[in-house]
């Protein structure tokens, strides 16, 4: 494959593989240090309700040298940008400049539920998080009194050893989260987007409104999903049960809807060898400047050490 494409693993792939009573974060750096032995480029890792994503970023990267570290991705609630750009920088500085930040919107009911956040205009306070974000980034200071965020900081400031710049990635399907990562962030995570929908809609729209906003060509690292099994009923099955509810969230269900596709589970590669270089290889067809692989563990703990022996020789094609 010319030229190689950046190949990398979101973390953890499946939380019942981590060791109940052990330390759950040594157990993802050593999955870590497993992905960097198998030659893919970069550790990415989801955050949920237990482990903090950054700081697991951090100090996987610490530990691990030479592999890139990223979120993918914090939701920006309830988070407010003076404390994120802290954690990042920091985590830059840790990471000796290999850390990525990938932020998401996510989904509206989940939110007001977990957090009881009054609803607001979502896409405005996204693109005000992110300009605020992108000027303490860029600078060390904010001023913005936005109508969803307001941001003040007494001083700027630098964190010696953070550099370069953090990147921002912008988890993004829709015409409105594509908009805000093109023109405030340096790229997207695209996510259930298929190969015809990115060459058609997502590449194109990205390009687009980054080049209108005088910024550099974006990152485009679609969030992927697949698996090296022969159990392809057993893996499809959980693939189904696990993806399911994405299908409903608007913003997705249109992707899907673009790339013809009913189930999201569709959208994952499920077979052997060749089954996932092809999938590699439609997604670098289609404008992608690199992977992130998701539902790896679909199938057995091989399948999974399988998949990303693979990956790695993919990457370094």
């Amino acid at each position: 494959m010319s030229p190689p494409v950046r190949i990398g693993v979101a973390l953890p792939t499946d939380h019942t593989r981590l060791p109940g009573e052990a330390n759950s974060v040594d157990a993802l750096v050593g999955q870590v240090r497993e992905l960097a032995d198998a030659g893919l480029t970069s550790a990415w890792f989801t955050q949920r309700f237990d482990h903090d994503a950054v700081t697991v970023a951090a100090l996987a990267a610490r530990e691990v040298p030479d592999i890139e570290v990223g979120t993918a991705a914090v939701p920006i609630y309830p988070r407010h940008p003076i404390a994120l750009a802290m954690q990042a920088r920091t985590a830059q500085a840790a990471s000796h400049g290999r850390f990525t930040l990938g932020v998401a919107l996510s989904i509206k009911e989940f939110v007001e539920r977990t957090y009881g956040i009054a609803p607001h205009p979502r896409i405005r306070h996204l693109r005000e998080f992110l300009d605020a974000l992108g000027s303490l980034l860029d600078t060390g200071a904010v001023d913005v009194e936005g109508e969803t965020v307001v941001a003040r900081t007494p001083f700027a400031t630098t964190v010696p050893g953070a550099s370069p710049r953090v990147p921002v990635l912008m988890a993004a399907a829709g015409e409105l989260t594509l908009r805000a990562a093109g023109e405030l962030a340096d790229g997207a995570l695209p996510i259930l987007s298929g190969p015809r929908t990115l060459a058609g809609y997502t590449v194109p729209t990205l390009a687009r409104y980054a080049a209108a906003a005088g910024r550099p060509s974006p990152r485009i690292a679609a969030i992927v999903s697949g698996v090296v099994t022969a159990d392809r009923a057993g893996a499809r099955a959980r693939a189904e049960e696990s993806m399911g509810f994405y299908g409903t969230v608007p913003a997705y269900r249109a992707a899907l809807d673009r790339e013809g596709l009913g189930h999201p589970a569709d959208l994952v590669a499920i077979g052997d060898e060749q089954a996932l270089a092809d999938q590699v290889a439609a997604y670098v067809e289609a404008g992608v400047t690199e992977l992130v692989y998701t539902q790896t563990a679909i199938g057995s703990p091989e399948d999974e050490r399988r998949t990303w022996r693979l990956l790695g020789e993919l990457a370094n094609r």
